[in-house]
């Protein structure tokens, strides 16, 4: 006579917190368009890390068009790298990414010879402080800009991002509030607000600049 089936025996508390732990660190985002469409990034489990969500970066690629071709593009506080590799995947000449944390510096590092990526540049440093060092050299067609919540740094970060970019130039920024005044301006002088949104609690800008490089400031600061 075949005794009863057991039931199947429940993983311990701290079995269970550590498959939580494993699938938390196993997260991952997918590239949407071009070369490597489809293809996922592994998403480090760092504090404050928020990689922007395919429905955002849809949207900031229909208003810069799908072809990237030609475009040179900093994505300077690059995390996950989503945006900078985003640009890549869609033909963009040279993608360089900032990034301060040693943790996401790695994984980026991985990604791309997982990738092939020649014409994508990582190096770890403070991204607006390598902004300002590079300011005024318009090497820049595109720069994204997404940093921590957290940290005040995002009219900082346009200012030091407006001046990499020349006239005509664009630069991307995630914030938890909106950057726009009564007619459509930002807090720093020389950037135009050109389309903007907001998916849940981030607000997304797209900002132009417009006229030269030493009209850049912050409002009633002098030049």
């Amino acid at each position: 006579m075949k005794s009863a089936a057991r039931p199947p025996r429940q993983p311990a508390p701290a079995l269970k917190a550590a498959q939580k732990a494993a699938t938390h660190s196993a997260q991952e985002v997918r590239l949407i368009g071009g070369r490597w469409k489809r293809t996922p990034l592994p998403v480090p489990v760092v504090a404050g890390l928020r990689p922007t969500p395919s429905r955002v970066r849809e949207t900031l690629f229909n208003w810069l068009g799908q072809d990237m071709g030609g475009w040179r593009v900093l994505d300077a506080f690059a995390g996950s790298g989503a945006l900078g590799l985003e640009a890549a995947s869609r033909g963009a000449e040279s993608v360089r990414l900032i990034e301060r944390e040693p943790q996401l510096v790695r994984a980026l590092q991985a990604i791309k010879a997982r990738l092939q990526a020649d014409q994508v540049q990582i190096q770890q440093a403070d991204a607006i402080s390598w902004m300002r060092q590079h300011a005024g050299a318009g090497a820049f067609d595109l720069v994204f800009l997404d940093p921590p919540f957290d940290d005040d740094l995002f009219e900082s970060a346009l200012l030091a991002a407006a001046a990499c970019v020349p006239e005509g130039g664009w630069v991307y920024l995630e914030a938890p509030h909106g950057y726009t005044d009564a007619v459509g301006t930002p807090q720093v002088q020389g950037l135009r607000l050109h389309r903007s949104g907001k998916a849940g609690a981030v607000h997304y800008h797209l900002f132009q600049r417009v006229g030269d490089a030493s009209g850049i400031s912050r409002v009633g600061q002098d030049v």
